[in-house]
């Protein structure tokens, strides 16, 4: 469990593993540049406590000492789960992660965020999200995972070992023959994301199953949300860069590119239906409130289980309008940043 600072809420995410249906044999806070009692509260919680040394490489080197540490310990069928310090597993998260990953050729199981409560209305949009995000993974086939979300995600000690080797030997990027393993590519500021492209890239399926929810901390303000967004875009098309287009990434390729056609749509429909409105042709079309009614109908269906309040904001397009056009924002930035070459930076 990876925690810079995380003194409010380790106490909370140690609990939830220790009350798991199966809970793990050990829990390991790794402990990274702290500069509050985060230390102190895991090990008053019942974890151990690893601490960093001398890391300059953010979650990814944080995680790569610590598996140093650990994996010579362990067995190449032992499961490493990996969970943030920020986040609240379901109670049997662990067993059913562990059924999941006894099924052939499954190399890592991921969680399934939700979004906790808090962060007035925009922690409201974030759960909406995150609602939504968890609804198109259901519809995946056989619980296949986009993401290993960094929330909490179990992979088997085999699969770990094998991304460090393919690493050094040059078949994956992030490490080198003489230098020290690395599992987490520590120059990639979307770590998780990227070591799911490493993981698939090596064969081996990445499933989220619905039952392993977790409930994560939600940004509390505008400006933290659009640093975060920005650094999830930004990793994203960096990893696409890295991979190049392959029968792995390829999905991946086709939901960027249809983020920007969505964005052009959008802007070419903002566009007619101004000049139609200046110009005085803009007339009623029953063809067009049925495809706008189906619309709504579908955003405030897959949004229930946010709360009734997420169905009234729905319902009244403009704000998620708004919304939608904030991410466009982000990933037009990620997308200029890539121009002029600036340097993607852990935020």
């Amino acid at each position: 469990m990876p925690a810079h600072n995380e003194a409010a809420g380790i106490r909370a995410a140690v609990q939830s593993l220790a009350r798991q249906t199966v809970p793990p044999e050990r829990v390991v806070v790794v402990a990274d540049n702290c500069t509050d009692d985060t230390a102190v509260r895991a090990r008053a919680a019942g974890a151990r406590v690893f601490s960093s040394t001398r890391n300059g490489c953010k979650k990814a080197g944080a995680l790569n000492q610590a598996l140093r540490w650990l994996l010579p310990r362990l067995d190449e069928d032992d499961v490493v789960m990996v969970m943030d310090a920020d986040s609240v597993i379901a109670p049997d998260w662990v067993e059913r992660a562990l059924a999941t990953l006894a099924q052939p050729g499954v190399g890592a199981v991921g969680g399934i965020f939700y979004g906790q409560r808090g962060a007035g209305f925009i922690g409201l949009l974030q759960r909406m999200e995150y609602v939504r995000y968890a609804r198109q993974l259901a519809r995946r086939a056989h619980n296949r995972a986009f993401v290993l979300t960094g929330t909490a995600t179990a992979y088997t000690v085999a699969t770990i070992r094998e991304v460090g080797q393919a690493r050094r030997e040059g078949q994956l990027s992030g490490g080198t023959a003489d230098g020290p393993d690395v599992y987490y590519h520590e120059q990639n500021i979307t770590e998780d994301s990227e070591l799911t492209l490493a993981i698939k890239t090596l064969g081996h399926e990445c499933l989220s199953p619905m039952e392993c929810w977790v409930s994560t901390e939600v940004m509390p303000t505008w400006r933290s949300l659009w640093r975060q967004r920005v650094r999830w875009q930004r990793g994203a098309l960096d990893n696409l860069r890295t991979y190049g287009l392959t029968r792995v990434t390829l999905p991946y390729a086709a939901r960027q590119a249809f983020s920007m056609i969505e964005l052009l749509f959008f802007l070419t429909y903002v566009a007619l239906t101004a000049t139609a409105a200046a110009h005085g042709t803009l007339a009623f079309s029953p063809f067009w409130l049925a495809v706008g009614s189906t619309f709504v109908l579908e955003r405030v269906v897959s949004v229930r289980r946010a709360g009734p309040l997420a169905v009234l904001v729905a319902l009244t397009m403009v704000v998620e309008m708004g919304y939608g056009l904030f991410k466009h924002a982000v990933n037009v930035k990620s997308v200029y940043d890539i121009g002029r070459g600036t340097v993607a930076a852990w935020s």
